[in-house]
């Protein structure tokens, strides 16, 4: 139990204390009255979600959020013609004959040095606008509840501290644990993102093992009358691209070129 657990456990304690009678019997009038008074000090309390801890349940308490499914989605941002250099072509060659027989066994922070940070480095997100951020801290308000949360990797502006986020990748690990699936964990870093840079839509992915997922998420406006909440989120999932495999590995790094050259504008 953490401390703002053991103080709310104590209020209740206290509170309980004060309307039980020298009997030890609870008086059913000052019982309905402290209970009310309970729900309304409940209600002001900050909801907050931390992305590690974010699922799809918790983030449709947030937001209205559902996956789509829509093809040519990723049309602009996969066509994107990176004219791959020979160095390059080289060191992806490389990168994958250095880690074939060892990628799976690998954990989340081997993973991270061995070959995923090798990756974002050679891409070189990095000019006099943005570069990349690893592990900073970023937060927004949204709906009455506070998104925070450390990403793994995201591209954005900044000097000292990171300003405007434009893309995300989260999670590297080896597999899904019962924790949280890092789909879930990117959401909800790219809705903060969006939040706090006032955008309809932000890119991003996640990694799981030897697999890499693109991720799209639009905000929509609802045209539909009566409707409480007029906003919606819908986002998309790419296929998996296996990084152990060299022409899937050559399409991952012109994706992270693409989002470099067309989206961190």
């Amino acid at each position: 139990m953490n401390e703002k657990e053991t103080v709310i456990l104590e209020d209740v304690i206290t509170g309980l204390m004060k309307i039980t009678n020298s009997a030890g019997t609870i008086d059913k009038v000052k019982l309905e009255a402290w209970l009310s008074n309970e729900q309304k000090i409940l209600g002001k309390r900050e909801k907050k979600l931390n992305f590690r801890a974010a699922t799809i349940e918790k983030l449709a308490d947030v937001v209205n959020i559902e996956q789509a499914d829509e093809e040519g989605k990723f049309e602009e941002w996969f066509s994107y013609k990176y004219e791959m250099k020979k160095d390059e072509e080289l060191f992806l060659k490389e990168l994958i004959k250095e880690n074939k027989f060892y990628l799976n066994s690998y954990n989340e922070q081997t993973l991270t040095v061995k070959f995923i940070g090798l990756v974002l480095y050679k891409v070189k997100f990095r000019d006099k606008r943005v570069k990349d951020w690893y592990e900073y801290g970023i937060s927004c308000k949204l709906n009455g509840w506070t998104l925070s949360g450390f990403p793994d990797f995201f591209v954005a502006t900044g000097r000292d501290e990171p300003k405007r986020p434009y893309f995300f990748l989260q999670e590297y690990k080896r597999e899904v644990k019962s924790s949280g699936h890092p789909k879930y964990q990117v959401l909800a870093a790219m809705l903060a993102a969006m939040t706090l840079n006032k955008t309809k839509t932000i890119k991003g992915g996640y990694i799981i093992g030897r697999f890499w997922n693109f991720v799209i998420l639009n905000k929509l406006e609802n045209t539909l009358p009566n409707k409480k909440n007029d906003v919606r989120y819908e986002y998309f999932v790419s296929k998996g691209f296996d990084c152990l495999d060299y022409e899937d590995l050559k399409k991952i790094y012109s994706y992270l070129q693409a989002v470099k050259f067309l989206y961190c504008k």
